[in-house]
C-alpha cells in the first residue's frame, strides 16, 4: 500500500442516528465529489486521515490514493469538520483529481532570510500567509519560498515577485503584500489625564482658592 494510500467505505444510511454510531465506531461521514461525477456519501478512519495528512509535509496538499471497494482514485482533502474543543476529526470532502488537468491550490508561504531593515530598527511584517496557484496535481509544491534578506526599511516584497515552480501560474492579486519591513510606531506623547496637575497648581488648591473669594464677597455684602 502506498505511503498516502486511505481506505474509504461507501456509505448508505444518513442523519445524526447513522453519523453518531459510525463515531462511536471511530469513524466518521466524508463525501466524494468532482471530476463531473455524482458526489457519493463515505466513511473513513480520521485517524488514518491525520496520520496521512500530518506525515507527508504538503498538508491539505496531499495527493491521497483513496481506495473504495475494488476502485483507487486520487484525491485531495478540501475541507475537514472538526470538534471545536479537541479538534478531532468530524467530516471530510475529498475531491477526485485529474492528475493530467490543472487545479488550483492554496500554498503556504515559506519566509526565509534576515530582512536589512530589521537590523536597523524595522519591523518585518507578512500579512500574506498562502498564495493561490494552478498547477498540475502531481506539481503541486509544498510551499513557495519568500526571500527577504534584502528588504529594506520601507521595502515590500508583491506576489508579483515570488519565484514560482515550473509550469506553476499564481491566481492571487499581484499587487498584494507578501513581506515589508515597516518603521515600528513612535510612541504616543504623554498628555496630561483629566484631573491631573496643570503647571504645579492641584485641582485642591484651586478649588480653595475660589471659595475664599467667594467667602470674602459674602462678608462686603453683609456689611
Amino acid at each position: 500500500m502506498a505511503d498516502n494510500a486511505l481506505i474509504a467505505e461507501e456509505r448508505s444510511g444518513t442523519g445524526k442516528g447513522v453519523t453518531r454510531k459510525l463515531r462511536a465506531a471511530g469513524r466518521i461521514p466524508g463525501v466524494l465529489y468532482g471530476r463531473g461525477k455524482p458526489g457519493r456519501s463515505v466513511t473513513l478512519d480520521p485517524r488514518a486521515l491525520e496520520t496521512v495528512l500530518h506525515a507527508s509535509g504538503s498538508g491539505m496538499n496531499t495527493l491521497i490514493d483513496l481506495q473504495l471497494g475494488s476502485e483507487t482514485t486520487v484525491v485531495l482533502v478540501k475541507e475537514i469538520q472538526r470538534e471545536p474543543i479537541r479538534g478531532s476529526y468530524l467530516h471530510a470532502d475529498l475531491y477526485e483529481v485529474d492528475l493530467q488537468k490543472r487545479i488550483e491550490v492554496s500554498v503556504p508561504l515559506h519566509f526565509v532570510g534576515r530582512a536589512p531593515g530589521v537590523e536597523s530598527g524595522g519591523i518585518l511584517d507578512h500579512p500574506l500567509r498562502e498564495v493561490s496557484l494552478e498547477c498540475l496535481p502531481r506539481a503541486i509544491p509544498d510551499s513557495v519560498e519568500v526571500d527577504v534578506s534584502s528588504l529594506e526599511m520601507g521595502e515590500s516584497i508583491h506576489v508579483r515577485d515570488l519565484v514560482l515552480p515550473a509550469d506553476a501560474r499564481v491566481l492571487s492579486d499581484l499587487e498584494l503584500p507578501v513581506a515589508s519591513v515597516v518603521a515600528p510606531k513612535a510612541e504616543e506623547e504623554e498628555t496630561p489625564a483629566e484631573g491631573e496637575d496643570v503647571e504645579g497648581e492641584t485641582p485642591a488648591e484651586g478649588a480653595e482658592g475660589a471659595e475664599g473669594a467667594e467667602g470674602d464677597k459674602g462678608d462686603d455684602s453683609s456689611e
